[in-house]
């Protein structure tokens, strides 16, 4: 596999609809320019909205899934791969995605996911760039708390530098040229 991104984000079945089609735009940016998706790959939530788009612009896309939760396969995907646990799925994407991490939109799992790759990253174990989609103000409350660990003492600098946030599809993209 060549350039890969993972994408972490919302299984949540009500997701904000307005949130779908930056999302969608993120997808096409990431298979335009050649990387794989490699995401939780269900049929729910913002999931479902990355594997449909990633199927729709004919680009490469691996769902890692834990086998409790096989009844939510997207049945589409270039390449499915089951893991028995949350934390060899998360492990696997990012060790296939290892030139980009997306975070969308999402919750407590969104979380566990962008908190684990930060940390990686600033222990030099996680070498992608990280990329917070800040749509629609979503993130602005992480945002602020990344930089109250500096001003407390925290977190350092350069590992806050670890992390960019685009505030729409098309600054995703610009970010994304830079990659």
């Amino acid at each position: 596999m060549g350039k890969a991104a993972a994408i972490f984000c919302s299984s949540y079945p009500d997701i904000d609809p307005a949130f779908n089609e930056a999302e969608r735009a993120v997808v096409r940016a990431l298979c335009g320019r050649g990387f794989a998706v490699v995401s939780g790959g269900t049929v729910r939530g913002t999931m479902k909205v990355v594997a449909d788009e990633a199927v729709a612009c004919g680009g490469t896309h691996v769902g890692v899934l834990p086998r409790f939760m096989q009844e939510f396969a997207h049945p589409d995907l270039t390449e499915l791969v089951w893991t028995d646990t949350m934390a060899e799925r998360k492990e696997y994407i990012r060790s296939v995605a290892r030139d980009l991490a997306v975070v969308l939109p999402g919750g407590v799992g969104t979380m566990d996911e962008f908190f684990e790759t930060l940390t990686l990253a600033k222990l030099g174990k996680y070498g992608g760039r990280i990329l917070v989609c800040n749509f629609k103000g979503y993130y602005d409350g992480l945002r602020m708390l990344l930089d109250s660990f500096v001003r407390g003492g925290m977190l350092d600098a350069p590992s806050r530098a670890l992390v960019d946030f685009p505030s729409d599809a098309e600054e995703f993209e610009k970010m994304l040229d830079r990659c």
